[in-house]
């Protein structure tokens, strides 16, 4: 198998409050872990001048004791330059607004996921992601029936109105200083934010919002337009249903577009389904069918079944209602191989946390590596493969 030499990858991480700068450093930290478990040398570089998105070059070697001058084989050596193109931009406008405007929004989006059958779809095919859809929702009601419980308990108890003028703050103190700081524990407003990032990538329906994947899709161009042995186009969590955009943005434009290049799509607890799902989302579905059915991109669909956000064990292409093209392959890893016990008992309870595990460092040698998927020597096909090696022997 030829070693890779140079690679580009495109990476669109999940819904999280941290700009290109703030991965490149989360990638740099997940790469040293790697290279420290796998036995190899990393040097991940400064960001590009001027990049955007924010672009840096990864270069990983075989790590061997130097061989006397002139004598022996030089070692392998992988060059990769990878694009952060993150949606920092989209969170911070989605969280912009003051507590009340994000809860509104909140309950918006969720209701409009449920009128156009998204809910359903979710109990379907996933019913934790079911769940987790419903939580945040959920609690924050709860609170709120609490918060007007106290607000009208003199009435219940047959005060006079008056005392309202106390059970009223007292309701509003409970809500802002106990509940609040409460559900930030399960990051309840972020949900909120997230789930109405769902309903705008499903809906199409925001100039703002599609003004900055098409400005994405012509950045995205541009680095295709390097010379590399292979291109990685990797995509987590919510960044999926963004990369399934800007990627076919680019096949609608010109379909040729990766004729002659050898490219790995890659969809780590994917949630193209979170927006594909709604009646509305026709546009996603329509480029999720481009983008399967491109002859020269292999769909590789990183699938976790301690990880509640994803859709586990469901063919992403077949329901998003392309049944008749090639469908994605499934990998299917867990979690709990690819830490020390103790690390993952700390996490295991928090989901969020070890959702995001796809795209952190390792602390063991397991099936599967963001950091060899993005940087490593191998082409990204061997994570196809339970079998295959994921170093040179």
């Amino acid at each position: 198998m030829k070693l890779i030499e140079k690679r580009v990858v495109l990476h669109f991480p999940g819904f999280e409050p941290l700009d290109g700068i703030a991965h490149r450093a989360r990638y740099e930290r997940s790469a040293r872990q790697s290279a420290a478990v796998w036995g190899y040398s990393i040097e991940t570089g400064p960001v590009d001048a001027g990049s955007d998105p924010v672009s840096f070059e990864v270069r990983t070697a075989e790590r061997v004791a130097a061989p006397e001058a002139g004598t022996g084989p030089p070692g392998w050596q992988t060059k990769s330059r990878i694009h952060m193109v993150d949606h920092d931009i989209l969170v911070r406008k989605l969280r912009a607004g003051n507590m009340l405007s994000q809860i509104v929004a909140g309950f918006r989006s969720c209701a409009q996921i449920m009128f156009e059958g998204g809910m359903r779809g979710y109990f379907r095919h996933a019913w934790r992601f079911g769940l987790f859809f419903l939580f945040p929702f959920l609690l924050t009601a709860l609170a709120i029936v609490l918060t007007a419980q106290i607000a009208i308990m003199p009435y219940g108890l047959g005060f006079s109105p008056w005392h309202m003028f106390w059970s009223g703050p007292l309701a509003l103190c409970f809500f802002i200083f106990a509940f609040l700081p409460f559900s930030e524990r399960f990051h309840t407003l972020h949900l909120f934010a997230d789930w109405e990032m769902a309903v705008a990538l499903g809906r199409m329906d925001r100039t703002d919002f599609n003004g900055w994947l098409e400005d994405r899709a012509t950045a995205v161009r541009a680095a295709l337009a390097e010379e590399a042995d292979e291109y990685v186009i990797s995509s987590h969590s919510m960044g999926s249903s963004v990369a399934a955009h800007v990627i076919g943005i680019l096949l609608e434009r010109e379909p040729e577009i990766f004729k002659g290049k050898r490219v790995m799509f890659a969809t780590l607890g994917s949630a193209i389904l979170q927006c594909a799902l709604m009646s509305s989302a026709t546009l996603l579905r329509d480029r999720v069918g481009l983008i399967a059915r491109c002859p020269e991109i292999s769909w590789l669909d990183v699938q976790c079944l301690t990880d509640s956000i994803n859709f586990y064990k469901v063919p992403v292409v077949a329901v998003s209602g392309h049944a008749d093209a090639p469908q994605a392959k499934m990998i299917l890893i867990r979690v709990k191989q690819m830490l020390t016990r103790e690390h993952y008992r700390k996490i295991r309870k928090d989901q969020l946390r070890v959702h995001r595990q796809y795209v952190l460092g390792p602390d063991l040698r397991a099936s599967f590596d963001f950091t060899l998927l993005t940087s490593g020597p191998m082409p990204a096909s061997v994570f196809a493969d339970p079998d295959e090696k994921r170093m040179p022997g």
